[in-house]
């Protein structure tokens, strides 16, 4: 049977003047106790023992116990309070030491303490209950927190530490100086909360915990909206995520399942994986993102399936010795490059759409930075589908690049491998190679290019095989300068350009053309000139000397050469009265004039 005891603050008929008396006589009856306590201010330390429960009678705030000092509410047992405003400062306001303990309807606030502390083996359930200025502290205790508030905390509102296990639905953490809810090496679960204002990451995984988080809402906070590390797994699902500077977070070894999130307006970065960290993101959105939408870098190692990404700056960057695997992805409306792999870093993208952004993928880095694109589409592009330069590989697979300035571009001493790719509609060509790179291609097609299909130039080497060259403005294939290669089995078709255009450093085999194929006379290197300069009066030569120009007393010399020799092979359609060119060579002193104090034999 339930004892009732009656509270108010004047004392009265069968009332107690203060609930510490009150609880005093419940002991001594043992048993359970109901204590109803009149509004009012209470200065007194509560200590609870057996099965009580504390209500306040009047409405919310109304009956205040507020000690100047100590622990408010020191449970231990089964103890329930309802409808209190506790008050404390430098203790922890609620003490849980033994046994169960019930918060409903109640407001604590902790001036430079704790809200509440749940010691280890014990449960707490939080319930309908505002929590300002202290943390709520779970140590290897259990706990349950529906419909709460945590406003203010001076550090983290939550904490799930040593082993802990807390459950937290529909709650509210606001303005926390440190994190909203840290979980570390405890186990957590969120769903359907609200965070913001957070200095530091609204919600915080660390050292091996298991966290779960569904159907949240992070926004306005300083730093990551959730994030993982130190080993720790879990999964979000159903986030929405806004104006934070990093959407999630995922580092040191850390490996959570991350499903059906948004991250819209992030100031940094949406997808943040770093220093080892992993972690599979499926069917998440990222919008707007200020930097980088899904950034892998530092030994990240992210997986991601099904994603799209809209607005911002770069839309996928894999750098710094990180590795990606994407499928699925869809990149559009960019401001700066759609995929994006650097310095020693290896991505796989399959699946993969990029739409209206100014590049599609670029690579740069050394021979350890690699990048594979498979069955992708690179539309509406303001410089380059693909743009490999450095000492980085790549393999393009069934990839088509339309409407853009030009298809695929390897440079520097890269390579390049294309296999089964189209590239339609370019302003600049579909295929280039320059620096000393090498590019490889089997059954490419380019179409409809305003300028070349395939171009070699520089000491490039191009070996293509399979492949068909239809209507470019300019020539279906052209070599310049050193470039070199072959053409096996290729067909260059249309009415508008040459064939081919070649340097003749480049194998043609069962070539495939009514086009021209032209090839070019190289230009001769021009004279082979010496310029000696000493103090003398005049040059010294001890043995017999041709071809030589010579200066002296001079404070500068500079050669400019005016015409270069003419090919060996006069174009047909050259006028009769056009004059030949002949090099010749002007040397200047100080001034361009004959009569110096030099000499030039």
């Amino acid at each position: 049977m339930v004892r009732r005891y009656v509270v108010a603050p004047r004392g009265g008929r069968r009332a107690y003047p203060d609930i510490s008396s009150a609880l005093r006589a419940a002991a001594e009856r043992r048993g359970p106790a109901l204590i109803e306590i009149e509004p009012g201010h209470y200065e007194e330390c509560l200590v609870v023992r057996g099965e009580v429960e504390l209500t306040g009678l009047g409405g919310p705030g109304s009956v205040v116990v507020s000690p100047p000092r100590g622990t408010v509410l020191d449970a231990f047992g089964a103890v329930r309070a309802r409808g209190l405003l506790l008050v404390g400062r430098e203790a922890d306001v609620v003490d849980c030491s033994g046994g169960t303990l019930a918060l409903e309807h109640t407001e604590v606030r902790a001036h430079g303490g704790v809200c509440v502390h749940a010691r280890r083996g014990t449960r707490v359930t939080l319930t309908d209950s505002v929590f300002r200025y202290g943390r709520t502290l779970f140590a290897g205790a259990a706990g349950d927190i529906e419909r709460c508030a945590f406003h203010d905390a001076a550090d983290n509102a939550l904490a799930v530490i040593e082993g802990a296990r807390v459950s937290v639905r529909e709650s509210r953490f606001e303005g926390s100086r440190i994190h909203g809810v840290r979980v570390s090496d405890a186990w957590g679960e969120l769903v359907g909360c609200a965070l913001t204002g957070t200095e530091k990451a609204a919600v915080m995984a660390d050292t091996r915990a298991e966290l779960t988080v569904a159907a949240c809402r992070v926004d306005s906070v300083h730093a990551e909206a959730v994030m993982f590390i130190e080993q720790s797994r879990g999964l979000v699902q159903g986030l929405r995520v806004f104006d934070a500077e990093h959407g999630i977070g995922v580092a040191s070894g850390a490996d959570p399942v991350v499903r059906d999130c948004v991250f819209a307006d992030c100031r940094d970065t949406g997808i943040n994986v770093q220093t080892t960290g992993r972690g599979t993101f499926e069917n998440c959105e990222v919008l707007n993102a200020g930097s980088v939408s899904v950034f892998s870098t530092n030994g990240g190692a992210p997986r991601v399936n099904g994603c799209r990404v809209a607005g911002g700056n770069v839309g996928v960057a894999v750098v710094d010795k990180a590795r990606g695997h994407f499928a699925g992805v869809v990149v559009e409306d960019l401001a700066g490059t759609g995929l994006r792999v650097l310095d020693e870093s290896r991505a796989v993208f399959e699946q993969t759409r990029v739409e209206r952004c100014p590049a599609g993928l670029e690579v740069r880095g050394n021979g350890g930075t690699t990048a594979q694109l498979t069955d992708a589409v690179i539309a509406g592009f303001d410089m380059a589908a693909v743009a490999v330069t450095g000492e980085a590989r790549v393999t393009l697979t069934r990839v088509f690049a339309e409407r853009g300035l030009l298809g695929f571009g390897v440079g520097e001493e890269a390579f390049l491998r294309i296999e089964d790719c189209e590239v339609s509609a370019t302003r600049a060509g579909g295929a280039v190679a320059f620096g000393r790179a090498r590019l490889v291609a089997r059954n490419l097609t380019v179409t409809g290019s305003e300028a070349f299909g395939l171009c070699g130039t520089e000491s490039a080497y191009v070996d293509v095989a399979d492949s068909r060259f239809d209507d470019c403005a300019a020539a279906g294939v052209t070599f310049d300068e050193s470039g070199g290669g072959r053409l096996v089995n290729c067909s260059v078709t249309g009415s508008r350009g040459k064939g081919v255009q070649h340097n003749g450093r480049v194998d043609l085999v069962s070539l495939h053309t009514s086009r021209p194929v032209v090839e070019r006379v190289p230009e001769p290197a021009p004279p082979s000139v010496r310029i000696v300069n000493n103090h003398f009066h005049g040059p010294v030569f001890n043995a017999a000397v041709h071809g030589v120009y010579l200066a002296w007393d001079n404070g500068e010399v500079t050669q400019r050469i005016i015409a270069q020799a003419t090919p060996r092979a006069v174009p047909p359609d050259t006028p009769p009265d056009t004059p030949s060119a002949t090099p010749r060579v002007v040397q200047r002193g100080v001034q361009e004039h004959d009569d110096q104090d030099g000499a030039t034999p």
